[in-house]
């Protein structure tokens, strides 16, 4: 894939741009608080937090609207940051969670523990997720790499989505044999962040945390491994170590953003490009700007999902592959990444 080199030249730029993505997302945050089949206002969320009196209005802030933007906000910053260290590990700009089945595994895992082992921790099901999300990682990589010839995109991404169609149909085979656990979870699996609490959101965010800034600290390492192996061991650096490093990251906020909202697609596609377009390929910029570009995006799209069908809810999971595919195809038409 041929380099990238942004529209934003110099660290100035870069960083105005990034403290307006920043107030962007407050933005979005504070319009994903205020729209919706109830509107509120500024001084509803005020009078939520210090004169909260009980009533429906204060209680829609508190229970159900902050909580959403919350989740929305880093869901979407840990799928962006999943993909672009995945594209960057596997020089694949069709790399995500979702296309190469991490979120696959990790769902189906989620299922298995909800249908059969009946676990209702959200912790646990956070460790379930994970378990999920690495063994698919294992399988994929492993099945990419079979065979005479090297490990290329084109393989990866072919033994991704075949993990993906694997796992998916063993999900729906388990949902369509225990009916009453299908329509537990049938909501959950294709995206949302909808009346998720903010206790759910507390359980994973250590692991978001953990993620987010992992990803900063081997933003410079990724760098030096994009120049390829040889390089990076000549200049001191273990390639392995960073891979695995990264690989480890990518398996931390994929699995928390699934367990906490469900596989939700396309957004560790689209927002890596979209960084690169701004800063280029620099990881240091990249991922920030990937985090604020990723919770842009969800919470735009969680907000247009409100409107789509009043007074019912489309899954956000829907809109992200709307905005997606469109995306996905233009990217796989390039042909420059084989």
């Amino acid at each position: 894939m041929s380099e990238v080199a942004g529209v934003l030249k110099n660290p100035v730029a870069k960083g105005i741009g990034l403290f307006l993505c920043a107030t962007l997302v407050i933005i979005c945050m504070y319009l994903s608080v205020w729209l919706g089949i109830t509107n509120v206002d500024w001084r509803d969320i005020l009078h939520a937090y210090t004169h909260f009196s009980g009533t429906n209005i204060e209680i829609i802030v508190r229970e159900t609207r902050v909580p959403r933007a919350l989740i929305a906000a880093a869901v979407g910053a840990s799928l962006a940051i999943s993909g672009a260290l995945m594209q960057g590990l596997t020089r694949n700009p069709l790399a995500s969670p979702g296309i190469l089945g991490i979120n696959a595994g990790a769902g189906f895992f989620i299922v298995i523990a909800l249908s059969f082992l009946h676990i209702s921790s959200m912790s646990a099901l956070a460790w379930i997720a994970f378990l999920g999300a690495a063994l698919t990682s294992v399988i994929v990589y492993g099945l990419g790499a079979f065979g005479t010839e090297r490990l290329t995109p084109v393989k990866l991404t072919l033994a991704g989505a075949s993990m993906a169609a694997f796992f998916s149909s063993l999900t729906q085979g388990v949902l369509t044999a225990d009916q009453q656990s299908l329509d537990a979870v049938i909501y959950w699996l294709v995206g949302s962040v909808q009346g998720r609490s903010f206790t759910l959101l507390l359980h994973v965010l250590p692991y978001f945390v953990i993620g987010w800034i992992g990803a900063l600290l081997i933003a410079a390492k990724m760098n030096t491994l994009a120049l390829g192996d040889a390089v990076a061991t000549g200049v001191g650096q273990n390639p392995l170590i960073v891979k695995m490093a990264a690989g480890l990251i990518v398996i931390l906020l994929a699995g928390s953003s699934v367990a906490i909202a469900g596989p939700i697609g396309f957004i560790g596609i689209i927002v890596p490009h979209m960084s690169k377009w701004f800063v280029g390929q620099d990881y240091r910029w990249l991922i920030p700007y990937s985090a604020l570009l990723g919770a842009i995006l969800l919470l735009l799209a969680d907000i247009s999902a409100r409107f789509v069908m009043m007074p019912q809810e489309v899954p956000v999971g829907i809109m992200t592959a709307v905005i997606g595919t469109p995306f996905f195809i233009t990217i796989a038409r390039k042909g420059g990444w084989r």
